[in-house]
């Protein structure tokens, strides 16, 4: 079980940073900090052993390597029975166009982030698997047009 840690000064700069530039140095990243880079390492050991810092990625543009269609599904399920939901979330990991699956509490059960690379693709997604799957009821779609804003993380103050 990950080890809870309290964040000091020097923790949450070294969050921050490590948010904007995952590929930071250590020694750089120490620097940043104010401190050397032994005790930075050991903090980020500890950060990532704590679950706090999860896992790092490069952030790939989807249009670039062909995924032209971004889609934003709210779906409706019969039944809101635990193993039904978990069901659906797994369900949701096994489709590679599903980028992000957000449980919500309201109206819509699940919001999902879908990726495609075509229009015709992401039709047959969405009526031979999203709206077949078990369970579904109804699927209202958002199809994206621009994202002016995308920043990872939370905002960490100092």
């Amino acid at each position: 079980m990950p080890r809870r840690i309290k964040l000091d000064k020097i923790d949450r700069k070294i969050l921050r940073d490590l948010q904007s530039d995952g590929r930071m140095t250590n020694v750089d990243l120490a620097k940043r900090a104010g401190i050397s880079a032994p005790p930075c390492l050991r903090r980020v050991r500890a950060l990532e052993e704590s679950g706090i810092i999860k896992s790092y990625h490069a952030y790939v543009d989807p249009v670039s390597v062909g995924f032209g269609i971004t889609v934003f599904a709210q779906v409706k399920l019969v039944s809101q029975a635990e193993t039904d939901l978990k069901k659906f979330e797994q369900k949701c990991n096994e489709w590679d166009m599903v980028r992000e699956c957000h449980m919500l509490s309201g109206e819509t059960d699940f919001l999902l982030r879908i990726v495609a690379k075509d229009w015709e693709s992401y039709q047959e997604f969405l009526t031979n698997e999203l709206t077949a799957a078990d369970n579904v009821t109804s699927v209202k779609t958002m199809p994206l047009f621009r994202t002016s804003k995308y920043q990872p993380g939370v905002p960490i103050e100092i």
